[in-house]
């Protein structure tokens, strides 16, 4: 007689998980643990190399405030956990996080397609995190396009920067779909700008 079928555990993992916008304060405590996890300052150097890493640290006022202007993608467990987040930046917050100053200038003398990249509309990827045992299903592609989809009609890049010795990160972002239309470097890391233009599949 024939076993019947059961679906793997990463397919009941990926199954149960669902996507929504940030409404309650328990959804941003719970970015936070989950970006605290994450944090490349919680990490030792072979773990930022095979998990990738978050280099901000945000607060909840800050959240609250980022989510007044664009929705913030979560990811949820069947038990209303955090799982994932994708973070939108409006340019309006340029001044709120100093460490980000810097790639807002970069911002300002690239580059995309020919055209200054400040000719686009665009919304800034301010960080997006994947809990380590939900990895693998394709998630991170899914906060993006969820994002990607909430966000107001008028949008039609989302631009962000990766470490380059993030390479975890990196990969993945490029397999989405991004493209990397500028380097720079500060005082500690190499950066590469990657923009995903999502604009020509919006409904």
């Amino acid at each position: 007689m024939t076993r019947p079928s059961h679906p793997s555990i990463e397919s009941s993992i990926a199954m149960s998980i669902v996507l929504d916008i940030v409404t309650t304060e328990r959804h941003f405590l719970e970015i936070l643990h989950l970006q605290k996890q994450n944090l490349h300052t919680e990490m030792t150097d072979a773990e930022q190399a095979k998990q990738g890493f978050v280099f901000v640290e945000h607060t909840i006022p800050l959240l609250q405030k980022m989510a007044e202007y664009l929705p913030q993608v979560i990811a949820l467990n069947e038990a209303g956990q955090v799982v994932g987040y994708n973070l939108a930046m409006h340019g309006a917050l340029r001044d709120e996080i100093p460490s980000l100053i810097p790639m807002f200038d970069i911002f300002a003398e690239t580059y995309y397609q020919g055209r200054p990249l400040k000719q686009y509309p665009f919304f800034v990827g301010g960080q997006v995190c994947v809990d380590n045992a939900c990895r693998g299903q394709g998630l991170l592609r899914k906060l993006y396009e969820k994002t990607g989809q909430s966000v107001p009609p008028q949008y039609q890049l989302c631009v962000t920067e990766v470490a380059a010795r993030n390479t975890i990160s990196l990969k993945a972002h490029l397999k989405m779909g991004f493209e990397i239309i500028n380097t720079y470097e500060d005082a500690n890391e190499q950066w590469q700008v990657i923009v995903w233009n999502f604009g020509t599949d919006r409904p």
